[in-house]
């Protein structure tokens, strides 16, 4: 089995309009929901081997707030092709994956991730799918498993969704 959980970074600051999109910080709301979400994945023992992360201000800083909620060490990798990367070329860094690691966190933006979310999840109609369809705010996370050996036999529309959480949900 095979585990992909995406992340998207929290709430970013948009009070400095001449910092790029590429430098914005988080504000004190994505501040507090990035380690409420760490707990979260700690709790439910969410635990990827290898977190790919947007190279971009906002999705660093949410990976630090949560990164020492994960207490096996996870490879990093900041890879600058996620920053605003379509569905397809994140779908392609899982295919590359080596077959050792069964579990895979992309820390990015949307909209790649809610289109890749989607695209990858069966049809299905349980409460947490409806709730993906309409928004993946940001610090949400969807956990999607497929029944396979390799990352390369991924396919569209062959994941099932494990979970999905955001920190209004926890509040």
């Amino acid at each position: 089995m095979r585990r992909i959980s995406l992340f998207r970074h929290a709430k970013s600051d948009w009070s400095d309009l001449d910092k790029s999109d590429f430098d914005r910080p988080l504000n004190i709301r994505g501040k507090k929901a990035a380690p409420l979400m760490g707990a979260y994945m700690s709790e439910q023992g969410i635990a990827p081997g290898v977190i790919y992360c947007s190279p971009a201000k906002r999705a660093r800083a949410t990976l630090d707030l949560v990164a020492d909620q994960f207490t096996h060490g996870p490879e990093i990798i900041f890879e600058d092709g996620l920053y605003m990367a379509d569905a397809r070329t994140m779908l392609d860094l899982v295919h590359n994956l080596s077959d050792s690691c069964d579990h895979v966190m992309i820390v990015g933006h949307n909209p790649g991730l809610h289109v890749l979310a989607l695209a990858l999840l069966e049809m299905a109609h349980n409460e947490d799918y409806l709730k993906i369809i309409g928004k993946f705010p940001t610090a949400a996370l969807a956990v999607i498993e497929f029944d396979c050996g390799k990352w390369s036999e991924i396919l569209p529309g062959r994941g099932r969704l494990h979970r999905f959480m955001s920190p209004k949900a926890l509040n």
